[in-house]
């Protein structure tokens, strides 16, 4: 017969459905008991739906199965108590002067998720907004290389206040921040997972963003401990998922929808990037990575589709030459194409609250 520890030791090798952390991690385990009798779990579930708490259950039987034979297994499923409110405690947090707050995700990396973010705050500007810009990705960190600062100038160049508050570089009438400030270029990022949460509350909390219609957060890719503690943290109006047209990336979306619908974050839609190809030379369309997967996704899962951006050479120069597309050329079919999706994301945010609601 196992050990409780054995069989706990087992269990995190069970991800919770659509996350990339696992069910211990996650605080479910509450018990495991080891008798004559067979083995019990206690699991707490506080704010899963039944189907997830379910496909838990078997996965757990079956993990305790394979190490412990034909033992009895039982797994009892414990509501959790209400959470206790307590001021500045448990609650996701309101940053001050900020009216909105959005967050820019993809289940995966290489789906061009940051150029979104980065033309998508743009676009939001050129339509009148006060826009904000947070790179939360500690590990690869490149808001700051597309609009302008890298990080070789070291932390140096980021001003503070009297307070120690930090104050925000500004360029294209947007104002942001980002890791890379406080990085060399070749520098090594080997940081923990409570050590990155408090650069993230640093970055949230502690800078001087004034007065915005909106804060743009690009969140790292993935659904991981990083992007769990800012959608957790921080009081989020919604979020935008960024694909590509193929299916197995589409395979991902899923998975992002998943992490908001577990932390009560309203979806505000999917953009699909690299919709088709537009040639320099004919102006012809191409469709290199088939098309329309996106739209239909996110017809499946009843979440908005918020627009297409076509992948053009303009669009990655811009990113490389720290002239992103929509502030060099406004006129650009793709700078049309996301104040599109620009507009999208402005009527959800407009909406009255009672009309938005959580997938």
């Amino acid at each position: 017969m196992p050990t409780p520890q054995e069989i706990l030791a087992e269990l995190k090798q069970i991800k919770y459905p659509g996350f990339s952390r696992d069910i211990v991690s996650f605080g479910m385990i509450k018990d495991i008991e080891v008798a004559s009798a067979g083995i019990t779990v206690i699991l707490t579930a506080p704010s899963a739906k039944p189907e997830v708490v379910d496909a838990i259950a078997a996965e757990i039987r079956k993990t305790i199965a394979a190490i412990a034979g034909g033992v009895a297994i039982k797994i009892d499923i414990e509501a959790a108590p209400p959470p206790k409110v307590v001021a500045g405690a448990g609650q996701k947090r309101a940053i001050p002067g900020v009216r909105h707050i959005v967050a820019v995700a993809s289940g995966k990396g290489g789906v061009g998720k940051s150029t979104v973010a980065v033309n998508l705050a743009l676009a939001m500007r050129a339509l009148g907004w006060r826009i904000g810009l947070m790179d939360a990705d500690v590990y690869g960190p490149s808001i700051a290389m597309m609009v302008g600062t890298t990080g070789g100038a070291g932390p140096s160049q980021v001003a503070v206040t009297k307070d120690r508050r930090i104050v925000p570089l500004e360029r294209f009438g947007i104002r942001y921040v980002s890791m890379a400030f406080f990085l060399n270029d070749a520098s090594p990022v080997i940081w923990r997972g409570p050590m990155i949460a408090k650069l993230e509350a640093e970055f949230l909390f502690n800078v001087e963003w004034g007065d915005l219609d909106c804060l743009v957060i690009d969140l790292p890719p993935g659904t991981g401990d990083a992007q769990l503690t800012i959608t957790q943290r921080v009081a989020l109006d919604g979020g935008v998922i960024v694909t590509t047209p193929q299916e197995i990336a589409l395979l991902d979306v899923r998975r992002g929808v998943a992490m908001f619908d577990e932390v009560k974050v309203p979806v505000i839609g999917v953009i699909e990037n690299m919709s088709y190809h537009l040639c320099r030379k004919c102006g012809s369309r191409h469709e290199l990575f088939a098309h329309g997967g996106g739209a239909r996704l996110a017809e499946t899962l009843r979440v908005p589709f918020l627009g297409e951006i076509p992948i053009t050479g303009e669009l990655r120069e811009g990113g490389d030459t720290a002239n992103p597309l929509v502030a060099a050329h406004p006129e650009h079919p793709v700078s049309e194409a996301f104040k599109a999706v620009a507009a999208n994301v402005i009527a959800h945010l407009s909406r009255p609250a009672e009309e938005t609601h959580v997938h």
